[in-house]
């Protein structure tokens, strides 16, 4: 057996793992880098370029697993690509949204790598994405002429439960096993349920860490952390602010709608336009469409039909007026990145006392969330380059959202899967560093790994 971590870098970026197992190789996701602009942001596929591929095999639909699927598919054409049947409507949209995104980049930064890949090379590599569904075990080698003496390795996808259509992977061979966490999320969130792993039993671990640098607060639980959150909005629509939500197209999103709707429902704040995004709108009605075969909460609730979702059009924020009224955003570029919606909105809204600004996840100490996050009431500071300085007068709070399991659930996690190895990866040298200790006290026995850049492991 052979593992590689392709990720450029030490810290959550990239997601890309090469397999090798009884003689067949596997690449579990292609992620693309969320700090390191052009090529450099790519995963370390030049290591494994020689390697003949049989297959891609795809976690989830977030950029850092998925967004560099077509330069993938240029280094090893032949090889098959599986992902789950709910991220498979999902793929195409991410895809070409990046190429969008990667356009008005080249234009406007001069980043002359961008675009990656094109709007024809996502559409000619959508006919070859294979379909699963969770614990349908599936044989991922490549079809051949010859009849294999051996039973061929297989992958089964289980449910994570951190975003539609996430999953888990279980690699078994004819001895040996691995399985691969993605991101995972064993808590309910508000629409989609816990992760099921429930049976994973595997001689290698390959498991993320990001929440591996923090614990959760005493007495913190995720109902008590949305209640702060509703009655924060109470709040801020008494006195008539207008309310900024930034949040992740995918997945984050969809979850926040949920819960406004829910307020709605049970009458804790009126039906008003909630303004959104055009590729939040995209995901959204993927939600409603595929609520029957999700794993989640509330399956009859239809977002679009309980809440009258405004997308917003290109120009039309700078037109509209921020005072006398209430209103709601939930905004995507959860990083509040230049050039975006929550970036231009965050601008108009932060000297103002009566608005608010509610942060639901992560957003990187060096972004522009990062920046305002970090500063204090009626302080000046830099917001973005484009930017410059602002003065911080708006509600700012921060609500622990994630949709990440936390350390100590990841911990229990490996007790259930009983590896003889763990590979630590997707989170920071801190997080990794707090997983490798523990694993160490708690189960002696097992080896732990944290591969760097480009390192191959082998067993």
């Amino acid at each position: 057996m052979r593992i590689a971590n392709l990720n450029p870098d030490s810290d959550i970026g990239a997601s890309a793992w090469f397999l090798e197992l009884d003689g067949h190789r596997l690449l579990m996701d292609t992620g693309t880098h969320p700090k390191i602009e052009g090529r450099g942001g790519l995963p370390r596929y030049d290591i494994i370029k020689d390697e003949p591929l049989d297959a891609i095999a795809i976690s989830h639909c977030h950029h850092d697993h998925v967004g560099s699927l077509p330069i993938a598919r240029r280094y090893f054409p032949e090889a098959r690509m599986f992902l789950t049947d709910l991220s498979y409507f999902l793929v195409e949209r991410v895809l070409h949204n990046s190429v969008n995104v990667m356009t008005k980049q080249r234009d406007e930064l001069g980043i002359r790598d961008y675009p990656l890949f094109t709007h024809d090379e996502v559409d000619e590599l959508a006919p070859s994405l294979e379909g699963c569904k969770y614990r349908r075990p599936f044989d991922w080698t490549r079809p051949s002429g010859k009849r294999l003496r051996e039973k061929p390795p297989t992958v089964e996808f289980f449910n994570a439960g951190h975003a539609l259509g996430a999953a888990g992977m279980l690699v078994r061979g004819r001895s040996q096993t691995v399985f691969y966490t993605g991101d995972v999320c064993f808590h309910d969130q508000t629409i989609l349920k816990a992760a099921d792993f429930s049976g994973v039993k595997a001689d290698v671990l390959i498991m993320e860490t990001t929440r591996g640098n923090r614990s959760a607060p005493p007495g913190y639980t995720r109902a008590a952390e949305m209640n702060r959150l509703t009655f924060a909005l109470e709040e801020a629509m008494q006195r008539k602010a207008c309310i900024l939500i930034p949040s992740f197209a995918l997945g984050r999103t969809q979850e926040i709608l949920a819960w406004l709707a829910l307020l709605t429902q049970e009458g804790r704040i009126k039906r008003q336009p909630i303004y959104i995004g055009g590729l939040g709108r995209v995901f959204t009605e993927i939600y409603d469409l595929e609520s029957n075969r999700t794993h989640r909460n509330h399956p009859d609730l239809q977002l679009h039909e309980a809440l009258d979702v405004k997308v917003l059009e290109r120009g039309q924020l700078g037109r509209m007026k921020l005072t006398g009224a209430s209103r709601i955003f939930v905004l995507t570029a959860g990083m509040m990145s230049e050039n975006t919606g929550a970036h231009d909105l965050a601008i108009r809204m932060a000297g103002d006392k009566r608005n608010a600004i509610f942060f639901v996840g992560y957003a990187d100490p060096d972004s522009p969330a990062g920046h305002l996050k970090k500063a204090k009431p009626d302080e000046t500071f830099v917001f973005s380059p484009s930017a410059g300085e602002l003065t911080l007068r708006c509600d700012v709070r921060d609500f622990d959202l994630t949709a990440h399991a936390e350390r100590e659930h990841l911990l229990d996690f490996v007790g259930q899967v009983e590896p003889k190895v763990v590979v630590l990866g997707h989170g920071d040298a801190p997080a990794r560093a707090w997983f490798a200790e523990q694993i160490k006290a708690l189960h002696p026995h097992v080896r732990v790994h944290q591969p760097g850049p480009g390192e191959m492991l082998k067993f």
